[in-house]
This record gives C-alpha cells, sequence and structure tokens, in this order.
C-alpha cells in the first residue's frame, strides 16, 4: 500500500516523503494495552506516520504495535514513517541515543530524528522541570554533527529539530552540512506561526504542527484551543468536528498536523481530512483569532545556568 494512496505527503528536502497526517504518542496512556489497540486502530483507518520521542515513554509500546502490525502483513516497514526525538539530556552522544530508541522500537532506522528542545542537559535529568544544576552549556553545532553522523550511518533518513525559532533554524543553516528536513512546533489557529511558516518556506524545511488541538486533558496543554466560538461555528456549518476543523485548517498551510487520541472514533475522524475544504470567509476568521501561545516552557528559565533568562530569549522574541 503506497502512502499517497492514504491521504497526502508532503516532500522533504531530504528526498523523502511524509505524511501529511500523523499520530502523535506523547505520553503513555494508563496502560500500553490501550496505546497498541490505539496504534492498530489508526493503521486500519490509514495513519502511516507515528510520531514519538525518548521522554514520552512510548517508543517500546509503539515498536511493539508496529512490529507485530509488520509480521501479521498489515503493513510494510517501508509503509510507515517513524519520528523520534533526541532527549536533551542525551545530547552528548546522538548517536548512541538513535541506537537505544530504535532498540525500544524494534526499527533498523528511523524516517526522522529530532532535535527534541533547544537546550542541554545532563544525563538524568529532571524532566519536564530541569533543576538549576542539570543545565549544562549548549552547542547546537556539535549536536547536530552528531544527527549528520546518524544519517551517515544510516540509523535514520532524514534529521530535523523541533521548538526551533526563525533565529535558531537560520544560525543551525548557516553550518550545516545535512540541512534541517523538518521543524516540529506547536501550531494551531490560536499560534498560528505564520512568522515561522514563511520562513521555513523559504528555505525549504517543512513545519510539522504538535499540538494542533491544544493538547487539552495534558499538564501542558488547554482547551482553549477546541473551545474556540470561532472554530465551532465553522465546524456546525461544514457538519464537521471541530478537531476536523482544526486539522484541515493546518493541511491547508501545507503543514503535517500531529493530532493525539486513544478514542477509536475521534481517531477515525481525524484522519478524514482529505475530502472537504475550507471557504476564504473560514480563512479570513480564522485570521482574525487572538494570538496566544500554550506551550511556553518557563521550566527551561533560570538566571544561571539556562542559556535563557526570559521566555523570550528561549523563542528569541516570537512569542
Amino acid at each position: 500500500m503506497n502512502m499517497e494512496m492514504l491521504g497526502g505527503v508532503a516532500q522533504l528536502n531530504s528526498g523523502f516523503q511524509t505524511p501529511l497526517i500523523g499520530f502523535g504518542t506523547a505520553f503513555l496512556p494508563q496502560n500500553k494495552d490501550d496505546l497498541s489497540r490505539a496504534v492498530a486502530t489508526a493503521l486500519k483507518v490509514g495513519y502511516r506516520h507515528f510520531d514519538t520521542a525518548s521522554i514520552y515513554g512510548t517508543e517500546a509500546a509503539l515498536g511493539e504495535s508496529l512490529n507485530g502490525a509488520f509480521q501479521n502483513r498489515v503493513v510494510k516497514r517501508d509503509e510507515v514513517f517513524v519520528t523520534s526525538k533526541l532527549f536533551a539530556g542525551d545530547h552528548e552522544d546522538p548517536v548512541s541515543a538513535l541506537k537505544a530508541s530504535l532498540k525500544q522500537l524494534q526499527l533498523e532506522y528511523l524516517d526522522l530524528y529530532l532535535i527534541h528542545w533547544p537546550i542541554n542537559l545532563k544525563k538524568g535529568s529532571s524532566h519536564p522541570l530541569p533543576k538549576e544544576e542539570d543545565f549544562l552549556p549548549l552547542d547546537i553545532n556539535s549536536i547536530w554533527r552528531g544527527l549528520e553522523q546518524c544519517v551517515e550511518l544510516g540509523l535514520t533518513k532524514s534529521i530535523g529539530v523541533s521548538n526551533f525559532s526563525c533565529k535558531k533554524t537560520e544560525d543551525l543553516l548557516s553550518y550545516a552540512n545535512i540541512p534541517p528536513a523538518v521543524n516540529q512546533v506547536e501550531m494551531h489557529p490560536m499560534w498560528q506561526q505564520k512568522k515561522l511558516r514563511d520562513y521555513c518556506s523559504k528555505v525549504n524545511i517543512h513545519v510539522s504542527a504538535y499540538c494542533p488541538l491544544g493538547s487539552f486533558g495534558t499538564y501542558y496543554g488547554s482547551n482553549a484551543v477546541m473551545e474556540n466560538t470561532v472554530i465551532k461555528e465553522i465546524a456546525k456549518r461544514h457538519g464537521k468536528t471541530v478537531a476536523q476543523v482544526l486539522l484541515r485548517w493546518g493541511l491547508e498551510q501545507g503543514v503535517s498536523m500531529l493530532p493525539k487520541s486513544y478514542n477509536k472514533g475521534r481517531i477515525a475522524e481525524n484522519f478524514q481530512n482529505f475530502d472537504w475544504s475550507l471557504t476564504r470567509d473560514d480563512h479570513e476568521k480564522i485570521g482574525q483569532i487572538e494570538q496566544k501561545k500554550i506551550v511556553r516552557r518557563e521550566g527551561l528559565i533560570n538566571s544561571t545556568t539556562s542559556p535563557y533568562r526570559t521566555v523570550e530569549d528561549l523563542w528569541d522574541g516570537e512569542i
């Protein structure tokens, strides 16, 4: 089964394609059986992109589910796109960190490996709130060299970043031998990332959206996106769910979307977004929504050991 038959794909600067709707696995549900069932449902519905990270604690359960699907010939390995991310406490040795992720995932290679956050921490640091003594000096150049080595060793097909501002991305491009293929960032109608999207488009970096539904129900999320009255009115007019409108909006910006749900019905609804469109009037109304970032990460700020003294420093004023 070809990825192109299962919804849209985006072309990456690495020469590979990524599916436009992925399945997010940020943080394990109460038990891994819930994740296994959700992955099985997602594969059946048509998802072919699965997004995880070493810090999520979902790599092993996702790997088990995918390998079961490979063995049962539900899909082949080259028909799925798997993304994972390098934890800030593993920046000293990205190759070893990726090998550990591959072991958890029971895979020989990743499709995409990302620097999760532009921060450097000691191994075994507290998460999500590092202590003052956990921070180390940040050298993105050397971390990126490690990711490039991962590509050279055949451990991942593409590499990229997450939570990078325009400025940090521009700095990276000034010394990267392999440019980042993807920048995965928070994006939804209440945080539309127009400046970043315009910049990434100009330099041929694909933008992927985490938190596309506002990550309601998580410790870091908000229900404000799902409860937005403008989005609710548009959903009602089209006979769609609020989540479908949020995801369709992102798809129409050329961004890949990574919704997370362990609910069978919502998993299917989130994927059913390739046979309808928003109107110009819808886009104008969404364009007027007041902007407010949800994932600010104040916990990465301090006045002594962090490279960032303020939230504005962390996001280079793009907040």
